[in-house]
């Protein structure tokens, strides 16, 4: 029996799919029946049934911030694919992202080390590898420093992993994926999925950073070719390659039928815009669009290596082009469905 936490979401929905093609036996954990919605969504854009594919999941009501229903989903459980997280930059969540990014893993750890199961996966992210103003290449070697660059989140992943490690001290076996920035099909109303649609609004003004993207069908490959293998106790960075905001945001508004980004947004104008959102996000209860930790990340550039993860796996990734025409050709059909 597989586990999966956090199948709901956008890792979760994709990997859930590939589990059940494979026809391995999946057991979920379920902590808001309405985003099932979301996955829905995900299994009809890959050309299934969404509801015979639902209906082959064990499904069990739980909380990775309550020990005892992780226990409970745990018994009979050989591998445990833990993609539950929150991953926000706004200042308001981030309470619970702690909570849920360190002391949920910190329990699904426990439980995994409680009921023995035989191996563990980690969603983690680049962002818990660290960043600085001046970084070489990273990968998985590099070490976590003290930086402006470093959001709360990544402060978050970067415990949560540790979390992880202090596991594999106690006798679990586990492998930790570190994917860059996921794309793909999914809510469009939150995640890395969120940037189609406002670029869909508005593709005038891009950041000047660079950072590492991936499809999240990738991601999912990694993962099972990992849980798969004999590889144990081991991190793997998993990026599809290096962009510009520009660009990608180019390639969205390209694909969109937009008028492609003309306009840097220099720092000084975006220390206004987060400024400005988070008076609006206050004032309307609505998320805040950019915040300063996005802010001050879109100035950066930074450039990561998948090397382990070619070797280990000969691991060839899908075209950032693909991904992205894929996604918003799904994004498009939606919008025309529901005017």
């Amino acid at each position: 029996m597989i586990l999966v936490t956090g199948a709901t979401g956008l890792v979760g929905s994709y990997l859930l799919y590939d589990l059940l093609k494979a026809e391995e036996p999946v057991r979920a954990i379920l902590h808001n029946p309405q985003s099932l919605n979301h996955t829905r969504k995900i299994f009809k854009s890959l050309g299934v049934d969404p509801d015979s594919l639902i209906n082959r999941i064990e499904w069990v009501e739980g909380d990775v911030l309550d020990y005892f229903s992780l226990a409970d989903a745990m018994k009979g459980v050989q591998k445990v694919y833990h993609c539950a997280a929150i991953v926000s930059f706004d200042p308001v969540d981030r309470d619970l992202m702690m909570k849920i990014n360190v002391d949920g893993t910190a329990n699904v750890v426990n439980a995994a080390l409680e009921a023995g199961v035989d191996k563990l996966c980690h969603v983690s992210s680049i962002a818990s590898l660290g960043r600085t103003e001046n970084s070489d290449i990273i990968d998985e070697k590099s070490q976590f420093k003290t930086s402006s660059y470093n959001s709360k989140y990544s402060l978050s992943k970067y415990a949560g992993e540790r979390e992880v490690w202090r596991g594999t001290a106690e006798g679990l076996k586990a492998v930790i994926v570190n994917p860059s920035v996921i794309l793909g099909y999914g809510d469009s109303n939150r995640g890395s999925t969120k940037m189609f649609s406002t670029i869909y609004r508005n593709s005038w003004f891009y950041g000047k950073g660079i950072n590492g993207f991936v499809d999240v069908q990738d991601v999912v490959r990694a993962m099972i070719g990992l849980m798969e293998s004999n590889v144990q106790n081991e991190r793997f960075v998993v990026s599809g390659g290096d962009f510009s905001y520009r660009e990608i945001f180019s390639m969205i508004a390209r694909e969109f039928g937009k008028t492609q980004p003309r306009f840097a947004v220099p720092g000084p104008a975006l220390n206004i815009v987060w400024r400005l959102e988070w008076l609006r996000s206050k004032i309307t209860g609505a998320k805040p669009l950019i915040t300063r930790e996005t802010a001050r990340t879109s100035k950066g550039s930074f450039y990561y290596a998948t090397k382990k993860l070619h070797c280990t796996l000969n691991f060839e990734f899908t075209s950032i082009e693909k991904t992205i025409s894929r996604t918003c050709r799904l994004i498009s059909e939606d919008i025309m469905n529901s005017r």
